[in-house]
C-alpha cells in the first residue's frame, strides 16, 4: 500500500464519524439517553450525567466499513483482519448490552460480572483458534530472549490478555477524552510495528482505528458531547490485546498500554490494602481520580497521561523495529 492509501484509510474513518456523530448525538439527546453517573464517583461529575453515551457505536461502525472497503481495494482481507474485526464486534456487542441496560434503569450498574467475563472468554478462545488455524507461534515472545512455546496454555494467557486490557481500558475510560487520546497512540505504535513485519492487514486495522479514534475525539474531547460508553472501551482494550498477540509482540502492550496498566494496577492496590488495613493509597481510584482530588485539571492529566504513554509507546517502537 502506497502513503496515499494509508492516507485515505485514516481519512476514511476519521470522515464517517466526523460526518455522523452530530446526527447521533441529537438523536440520544431526543430520548433523553444519557451516561448515568458513579455515585462513588467525584462530586463534581454529577453535571456529565445525562451527556450521550454508547458513541462508541459510530467509531466501530466506522473502523469496520473503513477496514473492509480498503481491504477489498488493497486485497488485505485476511483471517487475521477478520479476527480483528470480530474481536471488535463482539466485546462492543458485551458493551452496548452492558450501556443499554444501564440506560434501561436509569443506573450505572449494567451486566453481571460473569456474563461480561464470558463473552470475553469466548471470544478469546475464537481469536486463539485462528491463530492456531494460521499457524503462528503458541507462544509468548520474551524480549531479549526469544519465544517462551506454551502449547494449549497460550490459550489461557490469550484469555488473560483480552479480559484484562479490555477491562483496563473500560476503568481508564473515566475522564473526557482520555481513552480516545491514549488508545489513539497505542494502534499508532501497533500500526508502525506491524508495517515494519510487512503485516499489512493488521496495519490497516490500526490506521482504521486511529483515524476513527481522531473523529471521535472531536466530540470528546472536555467538555464531551458524547461518551464512548462500555461498548467503546471494551471494543478497544479486546482489539488492542489481539493485535498485540498477532503482531506477536504480546509483552510490549505492557509499555505501550502503560496507562491502562497503571490505571488497573492503583485499583488492584486501593482494594488490597483497604481490605488488609483499612486505609486507602489513593484518594480515590483509578488513578485519574486521585489526580483530580488533587486538583488538577481534566486537561492537565489527559496532557500528562497522553504524554507518559506516547513515551512509552516511542520506547517500545524504537526496541522492536
Amino acid at each position: 500500500m502506497s502513503l496515499l492509501e494509508w492516507i485515505a484509510t485514516l481519512v476514511s474513518g476519521f470522515i464517517i464519524v466526523f460526518a455522523l456523530m452530530p446526527s447521533l448525538i441529537r438523536y440520544f439527546r431526543a430520548r433523553k439517553e444519557g451516561q448515568m453517573i458513579r455515585e462513588e464517583g467525584p462530586s463534581w461529575h454529577e453535571k456529565k450525567s445525562g451527556t450521550p453515551t454508547m458513541g462508541g457505536l459510530l467509531f466501530i461502525i466506522a473502523i469496520l466499513v473503513t477496514t473492509i472497503w480498503v481491504g477489498l481495494w488493497q486485497g488485505q482481507l485476511r483471517p487475521t483482519t477478520w479476527i480483528l474485526m470480530f474481536i471488535l464486534v463482539l466485546y462492543g456487542a458485551l458493551g452496548f448490552w452492558d450501556d443499554s441496560i444501564k440506560l434501561w434503569r436509569k443506573q450505572n450498574e449494567g451486566l453481571k460480572a460473569w456474563q461480561k467475563l464470558l463473552g470475553q472468554i469466548v471470544g478469546a478462545i475464537i481469536l486463539t483458534v485462528v491463530y492456531q488455524h494460521e499457524k503462528l507461534p503458541m507462544g509468548i515472545h520474551m524480549p531479549g530472549f526469544g519465544d517462551w512455546t506454551m502449547g494449549i496454555w497460550y490459550m489461557v494467557f490469550v484469555i488473560i490478555w483480552l479480559v484484562g486490557f479490555s477491562n483496563a481500558v473500560n476503568l481508564t475510560d473515566g475522564l473526557d477524552g482520555l481513552v480516545a487520546g491514549q488508545a489513539t497512540i497505542a494502534f499508532g505504535a501497533y500500526a508502525i510495528i506491524a508495517l515494519h513485519q510487512h503485516q499489512t492487514d493488521v496495519a490497516l486495522f490500526c490506521v482504521a482505528v486511529v483515524g476513527s479514534l481522531l473523529g471521535f475525539f472531536v466530540f470528546n474531547h472536555k467538555p464531551a458531547k458524547i461518551f464512548m460508553g462500555d461498548m467503546g472501551s471494551l471494543a478497544l482494550g479486546g482489539a488492542l490485546a489481539a493485535v498485540s498477540i498477532l503482531v506477536h509482540h504480546e509483552l510490549s502492550l505492557l509499555l505501550i498500554g502503560i496507562i491502562f496498566v497503571i490505571e488497573t494496577a492503583s485499583v488492584i492496590l486501593q482494594v488490597a490494602s483497604f481490605k488488609l488495613t483499612g486505609k486507602r493509597i489513593f484518594l480515590m481510584s483509578p488513578i485519574h481520580h486521585h489526580f483530580e482530588m488533587k486538583g488538577w485539571s481534566e486537561w492537565k492529566i489527559d496532557i500528562v497521561f497522553w504524554t507518559v504513554g506516547l513515551v512509552a509507546a516511542a520506547i517500545s517502537v524504537a526496541t522492536i523495529i
